[in-house]
């Protein structure tokens, strides 16, 4: 019976025989398939992948609005300095 330090040994050449191998195959799929890509003329839309840095959030309503200046403030996130101390519901913008 092998003892622990070969079994370890055995166990590590494995270890890096199967990263080897696996970078081998990952390297002849990625080329496969920019080939069928090419070959196929498909989009990155079409693979369900965004051309865009991703989903953009719309900008929440404004809730308060001041007077003054007119800067308005969606109620979420830090207060603005403006209201900060004052009832928010004379700043309340009337639907």
């Amino acid at each position: 019976m092998p003892s622990y330090k070969q079994l370890t040994a055995q166990l590590e050449k494995l270890h890096k025989e199967v990263a080897a191998a696996r970078e081998k195959e990952v390297a002849q799929a990625i080329a496969d398939i920019k080939a069928k890509i090419a070959e196929y003329e498909i989009s990155a839309e079409e693979l369900g992948f965004s051309t865009r840095g991703g989903a953009k959030k719309k900008p929440l309503p404004a809730r308060y609005m001041n007077p003054k200046t007119g800067e308005t403030w969606s109620g979420r996130g830090r207060a603005p300095a403006w209201l900060a101390g004052k009832n928010r519901e004379r700043f309340l913008i009337q639907e």
